[in-house]
C-alpha cells in the first residue's frame, strides 16, 4: 500500500512542478525577459566594448582605466529614483502613464547618447566621448529604474521568481550582444556603424514596453494616511500655504516617505543587512576565480570557453531553475534552499585545488557553480521584489539594489588580500564559510517572520502621479 501510495502521489508532484514552470509562458514573463535585454545591452558599451575601441585609437591606460567611473550612475541611482517614481512628464504620462512614460523617455535618451557615443572620435574628441559614456550610463540606470519598477508591478506576487528569471536570462543575452557580437561586427564595421546598430537594438525594450499596459497600482492605507497626514499638517503653518506646502508635500511623498515606509517595518535593519551578506560566499568565489585558474595551469582559451561560453549557459539553466524553484516553495523558503546550494558549490572549487590542471574538473565546477549561483540570483531578486511597496516601488527598490551591491563591491574587496596570505584550499574553504552569517540571519529572520514581504492591502486606485 505504501508503494502504491508512492506512486500515485508522483503525478500529483509532478503536475505540480508542471504548473510551476509554465509560468514562463505568460506574456508579462517574456516581455520581462526582451526588457531584460534592453536593461543588459548598454553595459559593455561604456565597459569591455568602449575599452577595445579605446585601445585601438592608442589611448593611454590611465584613461582608459579612468573611464571605469563612467559606470557611478549605476551605484547612484537611488538618488533620482524618487523623481521617476513620482514625476509627470508633460504629454507622455497622459498618453502612456507613469511607467511606460518614463520607461519610453529613457529608451529614446539611451538610443541617442549611443548614436552621440558612436559619433565621436577616441584620438581627437576624448572628452566628448566620455561626456557621452556617462550619458549612457546615466540613461541605462534611470531606464534601470522603471523597468524594475514595471516588472514588481506588474506580476502577481507568485510570478516574482519566474519574471527575476526572465530578467537576468534577457540580460545576459543583451550583455552577449554588446560584448562579443559588437566585437564581431567591429571586425567589419567602423565602430560609429556598431554603436548605430546597438542603438537600434535598444528598440526591442521600446516596442515591448508600448506593446504592453500599465500597471493598476494600489496603494496602502498606512502610505495613503502617512503622507495625508503630512499635508494636512504643511498647510495649517501660516508660512507654509500654498504652492509651498504642496511643494513640501510632494517633496515628503517622493523622498521621504519610501524610506519611512521601509523603516516600519519588522527587523528593517537586519533585513538590509542580510541583502548585504547574502550572497558574500558566492561574490568571494567568483572575485578571485581568474586567478586561481591560470595558477592552476588552465590558458586564457579554456577559461574563456569553460567559463564564459559554457558557464552562460549554466547561469541561465539555473535562473529558470531558480525561478521555477520560487514558484513552488515561495520566495523566503527558496532562499534558503538556493543559500545552501550556493554555499556547498563553493567546495566545488576545493576540488579542483587538489585536481590542479584537470579540465573536466574544471567544467563540472562550472556548471555546479553557475547553476547554483543562477538559482541564488532569481531567488534573491524576488525577493527584492517581495519588499516593495508598490506606493514606493521604483525608489525602494533602487534602494535595496544598492545595498546588494555594497557586499559585491564593498565587502569582497579584502578577497586579493586574503587570496595572498592562504593557499587556495583554505581561501575556498573561507569563502564557502563566509555564506554562513547570511544564511544564519535569514533564519533568524524567518523565525520572526522579518524575512517576509509586507500584505499587499489593495486601497483604491493611486493616483498616476
Amino acid at each position: 500500500m505504501a508503494s502504491f501510495a508512492r506512486w500515485s502521489s508522483a503525478p500529483v508532484a509532478s503536475s505540480s512542478w508542471t504548473r510551476a514552470a509554465s509560468v514562463y509562458l505568460d506574456r508579462r514573463i517574456i516581455a520581462i525577459m526582451f526588457l531584460g535585454f534592453s536593461s543588459g545591452l548598454p553595459l559593455a558599451l561604456t565597459g569591455a566594448t568602449l575599452s577595445v575601441w579605446l585601445v585601438e585609437g592608442g589611448i593611454a591606460k590611465t584613461a582608459i582605466g579612468l573611464f571605469a567611473l563612467v559606470g557611478l550612475p549605476y551605484t547612484l541611482k537611488f538618488a533620482w529614483a524618487p523623481l521617476i517614481d513620482r514625476l509627470r512628464l508633460p504629454l507622455l504620462t497622459g498618453l502612456l502613464g507613469r511607467r511606460r512614460g518614463w520607461a519610453v523617455l529613457t529608451q529614446l535618451g539611451l538610443m541617442l547618447a549611443l548614436i552621440g557615443l558612436g559619433s565621436t572620435d577616441p584620438v581627437t574628441e576624448l572628452w566628448w566621448m566620455a561626456l557621452f559614456a556617462v550619458l549612457v550610463s546615466f540613461c541605462s540606470a534611470s531606464q534601470d529604474i522603471v523597468l524594475d519598477a514595471w516588472r514588481v508591478e506588474i506580476l502577481d506576487e507568485d510570478q516574482y521568481g519566474a519574471g527575476a528569471a526572465a530578467v537576468v536570462l534577457g540580460y545576459r543575452i543583451g550583455m552577449l550582444t554588446s560584448g562579443a557580437g559588437a566585437l564581431y561586427l567591429a571586425s567589419a564595421l567602423p565602430w560609429s556603424m556598431v554603436y548605430l546598430i546597438m542603438a537600434g537594438l535598444v528598440g526591442v525594450g521600446l516596442i515591448t514596453m508600448l506593446l504592453n499596459r500599465e500597471p493598476d497600482i494600489r496603494v496602502s492605507p498606512e502610505s495613503e494616511q502617512r503622507e495625508r497626514v503630512v499635508a494636512e499638517y504643511l498647510e495649517r503653518r501660516p508660512g507654509l500655504r500654498g504652492w509651498r506646502a504642496e511643494a513640501l508635500a510632494w517633496l515628503f511623498g517622493a523622498v521621504v516617505a519610501p524610506f519611512a515606509d521601509f523603516m516600519t517595518r519588522r527587523s528593517w535593519l537586519a533585513v538590509l543587512l542580510f541583502i548585504a551578506i547574502y550572497k558574500l560566499g558566492d561574490v568571494y568565489a567568483g572575485a578571485m576565480a581568474t586567478p586561481f585558474y591560470l595558477e592552476l595551469g588552465f590558458t586564457k582559451i579554456e577559461i574563456a570557453n569553460v567559463t564564459k561560453a559554457f558557464g552562460l549557459g549554466a547561469s541561465i539553466i539555473g535562473g529558470l531553475l531558480g525561478g521555477v524553484v520560487v514558484s513552488r516553495f515561495g520566495v523566503t523558503r527558496s532562499l534558503l534552499v538556493c543559500g545552501l546550494l550556493q554555499m556547498v558549490s563553493n567546495l566545488m572549487f576545493v576540488l579542483l585545488a587538489r585536481s590542479g590542471h584537470d579540465i573536466g574538473m574544471m567544467t563540472v565546477v562550472i556548471a555546479v557553480e553557475n547553476v547554483t549561483g543562477g538559482m541564488g540570483t532569481a531567488a534573491f531578486v524576488a525577493y527584492l521584489s517581495s519588499l516593495c511597496n508598490v506606493a514606493y516601488t521604483a525608489t525602494q527598490y533602487a534602494l535595496l539594489s544598492s545595498f546588494s551591491a555594497l557586499g559585491r563591491d564593498v565587502l569582497a574587496a579584502s578577497s586579493g588580500w586574503l587570496a595572498d596570505r592562504m593557499d587556495w584550499v583554505s581561501y575556498y574553504l573561507l569563502s564557502t564559510s563566509a555564506a554562513l552569517p547570511g544564511l544564519l540571519l535569514l533564519l533568524w529572520l524567518m523565525r520572526g517572520t522579518g524575512a517576509q514581504a509586507p500584505a499587499r492591502r489593495p486601497a483604491g486606485e493611486a493616483e498616476r502621479a
